[in-house]
């Protein structure tokens, strides 16, 4: 057997691929056996928010940054509460400066758990895919920015869901950054706005109405930007079929 093709020669690739996955998954299993998940709650916000507004008065540059990093660390590993944090970046910085903060976090942990799952999972899947695997990345990856885009305007599957997709489907990382980004602007600038009211909520120890973003005004405007974003592949789908 030739040495440069044994099990010697490959392991290190496969343990460098797989490292950046394993220290993903450490974090995970660390945030949770801490709780520290459940600081990004309603809950959690209306205990500090004092403190957290006093933090963003005296230091609003320090706390945009961390906010940024603290949304990114929790989209890369995937922890629920990415709603509560919109809400909380509305509250504490105002919808439009808090949907910049909220797009360029998710984007940055979106991508970055994209890139693991390429290096780690995407190569070797590809590699071993049949031809009907094979044929659906090839179908997904010619129309990945109208799919993607549509994906992010109306949210069916989890949004941790459809940034691991893509990397096993070979989908470039410029189209899924600029679909991803795009694509998060609407449901978050409603949510951040829905979180710049949410001061007066908590004080009458209300809860928020989370299905604002399913009532037909909102929804609506949603669906339709989804389709427009699907028309290029319906298009290019029709000059097909007529040859």
């Amino acid at each position: 057997m030739n040495l440069a093709t044994g099990p010697a020669a490959v392991g290190p690739g496969r343990l460098r691929r797989l490292l950046p996955l394993a220290l993903l998954l450490a974090a995970l299993a660390l945030v949770f056996a801490t709780g520290a998940h459940e600081l990004a709650s309603l809950e959690s916000l209306r205990r500090h928010r004092a403190m957290l507004v006093a933090f963003v008065t005296e230091r609003p540059i320090a706390s945009a940054l961390l906010y940024v990093l603290l949304y990114t660390a929790a989209t890369a590993l995937s922890i629920p509460g990415a709603l509560a944090l919109t809400l909380a970046g509305g509250f504490l910085f105002g919808t439009l400066l808090a949907t910049l903060l909220v797009v360029i976090g998710a984007t940055a942990g979106a991508v970055l758990l994209f890139l693991i799952a390429r290096s780690a999972l995407g190569e070797p899947l590809r590699a071993r895919a049949g031809p009907w695997l094979a044929g659906m990345a090839e179908g997904f990856r010619a129309n990945a920015f109208s799919y993607l885009l549509a994906l992010r305007l109306v949210p069916v599957f989890p949004f941790w869901l459809v940034n691991l997709v893509p990397a096993l489907l070979g989908v470039p990382l410029r189209t899924f950054a600029l679909a991803t980004a795009l694509g998060i602007v609407p449901g978050s600038l409603v949510y951040a706005s829905m979180g710049a009211g949410l001061g007066h909520v908590l004080e009458r120890g209300e809860e928020p109405d989370l299905g604002l973003i399913l009532e037909p005004a909102v929804l609506l405007p949603l669906l339709g930007l989804a389709l427009l974003a699907l028309l290029p592949v319906a298009w290019r789908r029709l000059r097909h079929a007529m040859g």
